[in-house]
């Protein structure tokens, strides 16, 4: 589909905030959507229940069937109308799980229907599944997580990247998603710059976490390790990438795996939504401390998660490099250049260097990730919701104390292995506050 001028400037004409009575009529009037739903529209449930930062979101169920609806604000929900936001991030979005349909089918909702007008897409209902995060928050183990999420980001990245597309099919597709500025502008500020400085809308578990974060706005080591990664998520368009790959982003059961809400994604670094998985994962490891009524009770989900981090990159890293050996068509690396078994072992040796290369960008951004969900505007509740302040700042120090170390140290961490015994050896450091 297209998006007319005027949508990706700001607003499309014909645009309105829907409430339940206006989306129940809208629905009503689409044949195959009403058909989907099943009964008489004035029988069907509709609930809002978007508790993310940017939009709507409303739960639509019929006798035969239930949607899930999703519109776009004209502003940021979390702060309100005096933050203005493109409506277009719809159409990125919905250009974005058509791309990800194709490349991991089964592993993100399907749509059922779109209307750039209105910002709105209605997808499938994800029942029973629930946000992950809130499933980690409880201490829950997702046995098929780790295949499901390295299966999604190897087939996304690798087949979006210039190892499976012509350098022609590559360009068209990185303008297709060069118009989602106002997102990544959203991401260059809260992730890679507003944490390390005053930033009005910072905000910390305080009193005990003030000096830990005066000490980051005056850590200069920090400030060049970061810019250096903002440089990498500004410059480096390797593949399409989600762009917000978080635990809250991600819908599971104990045998499913969806990902959602792709509304930040444009060709950026592929080691930005590996490190986005892994920082989650570290901060629900940490965070599980917070959440325990008697020492040790959480030992196995702990070790689960901390488990987790270690198989989602050696997973990845696996599923991603038996693509490139069987379906590498694209102009990086020509086989031509590579004949006989010398060729081919030079080449191999030349994958090696790459992935290693992808596990020091994921282990930078892994750091900025948990840096911005303490210090900065949007927090997880996987700490929010310890009740004892000082004991949540304690978790939330310690995830930032490794935050550092891996962005400022990262060459040291040359291995996920080294990234998961340096989270173990912190799991019990107890600050100074």
């Amino acid at each position: 589909m297209t998006i007319s001028a005027e949508a990706r400037q700001g607003n499309p004409s014909g645009y309105r905030i829907l409430n339940e009575a206006d989306l129940r009529a809208y629905l009503a009037a689409i044949p195959s959507v009403a058909t989907q739903l099943g009964g008489p529209a004035d029988h069907w449930a509709i609930t809002e229940v978007g508790d993310g930062n940017l939009n709507l979101v409303f739960i639509v169920k019929g006798s035969s069937g239930g949607l899930a609806v999703k519109q776009a604000l004209p502003y940021v929900r979390l702060v309100g109308e005096s933050w203005p936001l493109p409506l277009s991030r719809a159409h990125y979005e919905h250009l974005a799980l058509t791309h990800q349909n194709r490349l991991a089918p089964g592993l993100v909702p399907a749509i059922v229907h779109h209307d750039a007008a209105l910002a709105l897409t209605a997808m499938e209902l994800l029942e029973p599944h629930i946000i992950m995060r809130k499933g980690l928050v409880a201490g829950t183990i997702y046995p098929s997580f780790v295949d499901h999420v390295t299966t999604f980001m190897a087939q996304t990245l690798f087949f979006s990247s210039d190892l499976a597309l012509t350098a022609a099919a590559k360009k068209v597709a990185i303008a297709s998603f060069a118009g989602n500025h106002a997102l990544c502008k959203i991401t260059e500020d809260l992730i890679f710059t507003d944490p390390y400085r005053i930033a009005e809308q910072n905000r910390w578990t305080s009193p005990w976490l003030d000096a830990t974060a005066a000490d980051i706005r005056a850590d200069l080591d920090l400030h060049v390790a970061i810019s250096r990664l903002k440089l990498k998520f500004l410059s480096s368009a390797e593949a399409l990438i989600h762009g917000d790959l978080h635990t809250g982003s991600i819908m599971v059961t104990d045998t499913e795996t969806k990902v959602i809400d792709p509304e930040f994604a444009f060709y950026g670094p592929m080691g930005f939504d590996v490190g986005a998985v892994l920082a989650n994962l570290l901060m629900a490891y940490f965070a599980s401390d917070g959440h325990e009524r008697s020492q040790g009770e959480r030992q196995a989900f702990e070790s689960w998660v901390l488990g987790s981090v270690d198989q989602v990159w050696s997973g990845f890293a696996q599923k991603f490099m038996e693509l490139w050996r069987s379906e590498a068509r694209g102009d990086a690396y020509p086989l031509s250049l590579f004949p006989g078994e010398a060729g081919a072992a030079r080449l191999e040796a030349e994958r090696q260097t790459y992935m290693a290369r992808l596990l020091q960008d994921a282990v930078g951004f892994t750091a900025a990730k948990i840096i911005r969900r303490i210090l900065g505007l949007a927090h997880n509740i996987d700490f929010e919701l310890i009740e004892d302040a000082k004991r949540r700042a304690t978790c939330e120090a310690r995830a930032l104390r490794l935050a550092r170390t891996l962005m400022v140290e990262t060459d040291a961490f040359i291995s996920i292995e080294s990234v998961t015994n340096a989270a173990r050896e912190l799991r019990h450091w107890q600050p100074e506050f």
